[in-house]
């Protein structure tokens, strides 16, 4: 049964949300993730443990909740402001919800890094 531990496998995005998530390419450096949230659509729990860079493609609005329900991040663009940011790194996200609260869809690219070995 998953939890909201980061490192569950089974919260892993492309496995806990395979409808949302899409392993589109894996190497031992990386790992490139296409995500997609329809327009009032809501990605289930899920988690990105792994430092990453996000680029949105597109996407307006949305609330990010935790396992527990609670609001972690709602964002949004307004009238005048250039929109969400296009880039955004994280150093790993816990487990979440993603709900898409605008017109349009949530397209987002991901690229995980992957722990280097020494040598």
């Amino acid at each position: 049964m998953a939890t909201d531990d980061p490192r569950t496998p089974d919260l892993d995005g492309p496995i806990a949300a395979p409808g949302h998530h899409r392993v589109v390419f894996e190497c031992d450096q990386v790992r490139v993730i296409e995500t997609v949230i329809r327009s009032g659509d809501t990605a289930p729990l899920h988690t990105h443990a792994t430092p990453h860079l996000t680029i949105l493609r597109s996407g307006s609005a949305f609330i990010r909740r935790g396992a527990n329900g609670s609001i972690l991040l709602a964002a949004h663009a307004t009238a005048g402001d250039p929109g969400l940011p296009r880039y955004a790194w994280s150093d790993g996200l816990p487990a979440h919800t993603l709900e898409n609260l605008g017109p349009d869809d949530i397209v987002a690219t991901t690229v995980e890094l992957k722990a280097r070995s020494a040598g």
